[in-house]
């Protein structure tokens, strides 16, 4: 059986190398714009298509938990107008994790039909952001580990290359850009929860407790599967202009918890 690291341990030193964030990337769901460029997120680079509500609607600036509720009842336009606000974050989130934008539109639809159909299951109802969140991680691990079964098998495709205009900034210099790909390359090879621990933690820049409810799985499974993403990114990035050394990551930010 695994052990969580020891406090002081090295497992604690690569926890918090895994929260200072890459440079080069947008701004994530668990950050603060003042630390990173200010750049488009994935939903300005592939758009989803999405029906406007009527202008003047009275349900426009309602909360997410009036919007749920209504939703509850069967109202189409609640439904709508939650898809809108938050369609963005699911495709966003997707394309991280994922690495490339292949595709993440069809999980974040499919992320949003799972949440309505199930919406009488969400018991604190202004907390549906980050409840779809989680079935949007989960969506896309399913799809990870099913990939990676194919691909045992022998029976996969090959993989989409890393998808640089969907997860880097414009204005990232051709250096930052190489060591994102390779930083995604290294976690393609990674076991799809740890990649996807890691990302939640380094990439989107959550604090450890909201990537425990995103990945739906305790604080200390969370940390062991940081901590091992971690120091095999140390073990094997090569930056080429300093042969040997990990990623030069810039100050963590102040994080912005997804709401519980």
């Amino acid at each position: 059986m695994e052990s969580a690291p020891a406090a002081g341990s090295a497992g604690d030193e690569a926890l918090d190398a895994a929260s200072t964030p890459v440079p080069g990337l947008p701004v994530g769901e668990g950050r603060s714009r003042s630390s990173l460029p200010d750049v488009p997120a994935v939903a300005d680079v592939r758009r989803v298509p999405v029906p406007s509500a009527p202008l003047g609607s009275p349900l426009r600036d309602l909360p997410d938990a009036q919007l749920v509720a209504l939703g509850c009842k069967g109202d189409t336009q609640a439904l709508e107008l939650l898809y809108r606000r938050h369609s963005a974050f699911a495709i966003h989130l997707a394309a991280r994790i994922e690495g490339s934008a292949h595709d993440v539109e069809d999980i974040a639809h499919d992320a949003f039909l799972r949440a309505f159909e199930r919406l009488n299951d969400l018991t604190d109802r202004g907390a549906f952001r980050s409840w779809l969140g989680a079935i949007v991680v989960h969506a896309v691990r399913s799809r990870m580990r099913r990939q990676r079964l194919l691909n045992v098998l022998g029976m996969g495709k090959s993989a989409e290359p890393v998808d640089l205009d969907a997860i880097a900034s414009s204005d990232a210099s051709p250096h930052t850009r190489a060591q994102i790909a390779q930083i995604y390359a290294l976690l393609r090879t990674l076991p799809t929860d740890d990649r996807i621990a890691w990302t939640l933690r380094a990439v989107e820049g959550h604090d450890l407790e909201t990537v425990a409810r995103l990945t739906r799985c305790s604080l200390a499974t969370v940390k062991r599967r940081i901590s091992r993403a971690q120091h095999f990114l140390d073990d094997h990035f090569i930056d080429a202009t300093n042969e040997g050394s990990s990623p030069d990551l810039a100050a963590s930010p102040d994080h912005k918890e997804v709401p519980s």
